[in-house]
């Protein structure tokens, strides 16, 4: 299958510049692909990875991606897409955040001296030599401001009254053209790929180099990450943003977030981030229909998405990590299988001299917040609703030591169905 037709099958275009033609490119050259990350954090997030996708793929189909940190654009702020302007970053920032995405974006392509080896550029190498003045000449002339206000990230901030749009951010969309021209001229890079709100940058680039009289470019763009209703994923169920930095986001948590897609995504987006064969996915998803409940196609997602952004050791532990919340036994577990839970459910130390010396389940229960008080946690008990490392309690009287450590330091105490604390001694 050509590539394109295999991105398309996938849900991975939204818009082209020019389908046939950039078919043909694609078919008979070793063609050179960017996408753009504006340094706006110091961690990408999961719908960053829809154009990183598409580059990776295209990288495995013989072509040459480039992974452009915009280092001088991120001054700047995109306005596509936002209501209002952007908050400006200091260069501190943007240059830890720099560093940071490339170190993150190095995951995600193979990087050699062959023709298809990646390339991590910044834009701050050409932006950094090119005089304001000289910029006004010979790039503010190649776009009229009617050809940008048609632009809908230009459109709708004018239609708002109250926030409009600086020059500064009106002035993005000319930085982002002058990007896809220079890498044309220097790194003969023929393709940009994007997110679907980039379609308007992506376009005034390939009207650029029209204007300047340069080799045809072409550019297409992936959707935004949508659930089936329309609504922008990213974000857990209490609102905290998706990141791919593990000290962001757990492995743990990204392995929950994915688990949790609803039957009527998970077809879709194994499409999108499993490397998988269409045919193995539509099995998959057989599977997946005529058994809902075990979650067949949600594990699947869920088991690529963590391995391929975290690794697959990270992956095991986070699929570990899981396992013990839905009752598995801790035996043969280490202090680095339960380590991921530290950061998504309670968590206490005690002094190992303290657990040593006996502590009562009734008062740590108390203690853990998993009982209102003593009284309360007899009535659990007794319910038969505690669980100490997944094996239910039911002696009033039970007194716990470091005999009762479910690792070599940590412990794991359930009240009810859902309530779990973790303990570590130190």
């Amino acid at each position: 299958m050509h590539i394109l037709d295999e991105l398309e099958a996938r849900g991975l275009v939204q818009d082209l510049t020019d389908r046939e033609e950039l078919k043909q490119l694609l078919a008979n050259e070793t063609v050179t692909v960017y996408v753009g990350y504006d340094p706006t954090a110091d961690s990408l997030h999961v719908g960053s990875l829809i154009p990183t996708i598409i580059l990776a793929r295209l990288q495995r189909a013989g072509h040459r991606p480039i992974a452009l940190v915009g280092g001088a654009t991120g001054m700047i702020g995109d306005p596509s897409g936002k209501s209002d302007e952007r908050k400006l970053l200091d260069q501190n920032t943007l240059q830890r955040n720099s560093n940071a995405l490339s170190v993150q974006l190095r995951k995600f392509f193979h990087f050699d001296d062959g023709p298809t080896g990646a390339l991590m550029l910044n834009n701050t190498e050409w932006f950094d030599t090119i005089r304001y003045v000289d910029f006004l000449r010979d790039v503010g002339k190649l776009l009229t401001v009617n050809y940008m206000m048609g632009k809908d990230s230009v459109r709708k901030r004018l239609e708002n009254r109250e926030q409009g749009i600086s020059y500064t951010e009106f002035s993005y969309m000319l930085m982002q053209s002058y990007d896809f021209v220079h890498l044309a001229e220097k790194y003969g890079c023929r393709v940009q790929t994007g997110g679907s709100d980039q379609w308007g940058n992506i376009t005034a680039g390939v009207e650029m180099q029209r204007k300047r009289g340069g080799a045809p470019i072409y550019g297409f763009t992936g959707p935004l990450l949508l659930d089936s209703n329309g609504q922008k994923m990213g974000k857990t169920s209490t609102g905290e943003v998706v990141w791919l930095d593990e000290a962001k986001t757990s492995p743990y948590a990204m392995y929950q977030y994915w688990l949790n897609t609803s039957d009527a995504d998970v077809e879709r987006f194994l499409k999108i981030f499993s490397w998988k064969s269409l045919d193995e996915i539509a099995e998959i998803a057989a599977a997946h229909a005529e058994a809902p409940h075990k979650r067949i196609g949600q594990k699947a997602l869920a088991d690529e998405f963590t391995t391929w952004v975290h690794g697959e050791d990270a992956w095991r532990r986070a699929v570990v990590a899981t396992e013990v919340m839905f009752g598995r036994s801790l035996e043969q577990l280490t202090d680095a299988d339960l380590a991921p839970l530290m950061a998504d459910i309670p968590t206490s130390t005690m002094p190992r001299d303290r657990l040593a010396a006996g502590i009562e389940l009734i008062e740590l229960l108390v203690q853990t917040q998993l009982a209102d008080s003593k009284g309360a946690a007899r009535r659990l008990i007794k319910a038969g609703g505690v669980y100490v490392n997944n094996i239910r309690v039911t002696d009033m009287a039970k007194t716990l030591s470091t005999q009762d450590l479910g690792t070599e330091s940590m412990m794991i105490l359930r009240g009810g169905k859902k309530n779990y604390h973790l303990v570590s001694v130190t």
